[in-house]
């Protein structure tokens, strides 16, 4: 059987685990502590007075996850299809997995000629749910964004309409069963063309209390238990993912969803997060420097899994929406430097999770854009999401760093490469971090003395003669954090001729060097030379 794809035909979003073995291996505590700092005379800001620090990698909790940067997009931002900016953007990830759906994906009807009614398009309403009357995706518009996906290597997470059909109710919410005929006709075309989809999603932000109306737990499963239904009937051998509900996390809904669906109708439970509140608040960047506020999300992440545990379900976590501020973003910090200071730091938290793939609000659109949405000309998180996608692999080390909470620290198992990358993330503006990491206590072994001690037989970074890694740095142009420009290692990214997608090359730093975390900055660490077991 194919290797991408479960006993069930369906395809697997993550990679297969089977010779790891039946249960996590034990990876090593890491140390890491700080160097006295350099004379201030030879830096440009002041240093910290550093205190010991450690990073360790609990041995209980290392977890094989595939967190995927995904990217969300609305049909309404997807015009210019010819842009080569655009096509380089996408085709740098190989594959991008993109999600179309959004807000208005609820009032979106399929041009397939079943209705038969004309296939008209969006019209603004401002009496209207979201400012919009129902709107048609004619089929040839479905083949040109297709030829697209097709050209540039994307993979495609598609949002159904899922009021279809229902009836308003007294207490705001809609009423009744799914109409499920025109988004089944809908695949079928789909399937009858031969486009690849990746995943089915049915609806938009409708759990809970939902935005703008909501449908009830019971009768959502009893849709999402139709829908798959209609992808087992449209498809033969491989099938799409079967995804729901692509709203905000409420854990009384969503354990009521997991129950009615268990164990395997649904494939992915979706839940969106814009924790920095609405874009026009002015404090957002107080927001995103503040460790304690970003932390208020693990309680999200955590109480998730602990409803897919308990459930005994089949069913993955994604973050299946994800712009930080709603209502757009904010110029200037969504689309600046400094938010990937919370993008990065999400990719890492909901990673450490065990969350499969994180959805990104959006690729073209509002002020959270990855790409600029008149140019395409990426805008800083689109590099912070590459970098991503490239360095850090699916097996990711539960890192804990014990020093100042400025500091956020995650580990994976490097991507297509041997050892670990760590990502290190410094929140303040003053102090500079002289990392070194090292590990201890994983097995005994014999002392050249005879005696015994508790100390793995790995070097220290850098302990191995001529051992090197790759350092990737990323600071603001002008070191002002509200720019759209960021700098990789000094350097400004920019796209070249043609639209080509700059290359990210790291700097080969001696292994004996710590790791250098300036004020304001990120860094990514590959460490070829350091084994972990997990890994």
């Amino acid at each position: 059987m194919d290797r991408n794809f479960d006993s069930l035909g369906r395809r697997l979003h993550g990679p297969i685990i089977n010779s790891v073995g039946p249960f996590p291996i034990p990876s090593l505590p890491i140390m890491c502590r700080c160097k006295s700092p350099l004379p201030t005379n030879l830096l440009n800001k002041s240093t910290s007075t550093c205190t010991p620090n450690r990073l360790d990698f609990n041995r209980k909790n290392d977890k094989i996850s595939e967190l995927i940067p995904v990217v969300s997009t609305e049909f309404i931002n997807f015009q210019d299809l010819s842009s080569k900016i655009l096509q380089n953007a996408v085709k740098a990830f190989s594959p991008l997995r993109l999600r179309l759906g959004g807000s208005l994906q609820d009032l979106v009807v399929y041009g397939t000629g079943d209705t038969g009614a004309p296939c008209s398009p969006f019209t603004k309403n401002t009496s209207a749910m979201f400012g919009f009357t129902q709107g048609c995706l004619p089929m040839h518009r479905w083949d040109e964004l297709n030829a697209f996906f097709q050209k540039s290597g994307a993979q495609i997470v598609f949002g159904l309409n899922a009021l279809n059909g229902r009836v308003p109710m007294p207490d705001g919410s809609m009423g009744g069963p799914w109409d499920y005929t025109n988004a089944a006709s809908f695949i079928h075309y789909t399937v009858s063309k031969g486009y690849d989809i990746y995943g089915w999603e049915l609806g938009n932000e409708l759990s809970g209390s939902g935005v703008g109306t909501r449908v009830g737990a019971d009768q959502y499963a009893a849709d999402v238990i139709n829908l798959n239904q209609v992808v087992d009937k449209a498809y033969q051998g491989s099938k799409p993912l079967v995804i729901a509900p692509g709203g905000f996390f409420d854990a009384g809904w969503f354990t009521e969803l997991v129950a009615k669906t268990k164990p395997n109708q649904m494939d992915v439970i979706t839940h969106h997060i814009y924790n920095l509140g609405p874009g026009v608040d002015t404090h957002l960047v107080e927001k995103i420097l503040n460790p304690s506020y970003l932390d208020n999300m693990v309680s999200t992440f955590s109480n998730l899994q602990g409803i897919l545990k308990s459930a005994g379900t089949s069913t993955t976590a994604w973050v299946g929406e994800a712009g930080g501020a709603y209502n757009s973003g904010h110029h200037l910090v969504t689309d600046a430097f400094v938010f990937s200071f919370w993008y990065l730091d999400q990719l890492g938290m909901s990673a450490k999770y065990d969350t499969k793939s994180y959805c990104r609000q959006t690729l073209v659109g509002g002020n959270y854009g990855l790409l600029n949405t008149t140019t395409f000309e990426p805008n800083p998180d689109y590099y912070s999401a590459l970098l991503w996608h490239r360095l850090m692999g699916t097996k990711v080390l539960s890192t804990t760093f014990n020093g100042t909470n400025k500091i956020r620290a995650y580990t994976h198992c490097s991507k297509d490469s041997e050892g670990i990358t760590l990502l290190l993330i410094n929140l303040s503006g003053n102090n500079t971090n002289h990392i070194y990491v090292n590990s201890e206590g994983a097995q005994e072994f014999a002392h050249p003395h005879g005696a015994k001690e508790h100390r793995r037989s790995i070097p220290k970074l850098g302990e191995t003669a001529g051992l090197t890694r790759q350092e990737y740095h990323l600071t603001a142009k002008d070191g002002n954090l509200q720019s759209q420009h960021m700098l990789l290692n000094g350097n400004v990214l920019a796209t070249g001729a043609n639209g080509a997608i700059p290359k990210l090359e790291p700097v080969q730093v001696e292994g004996t060097e710590p790791i250098t975390v300036a004020p304001y900055s990120i860094v990514f660490a590959h460490i070829p030379g350091f084994y972990a077991p997990a890994c």
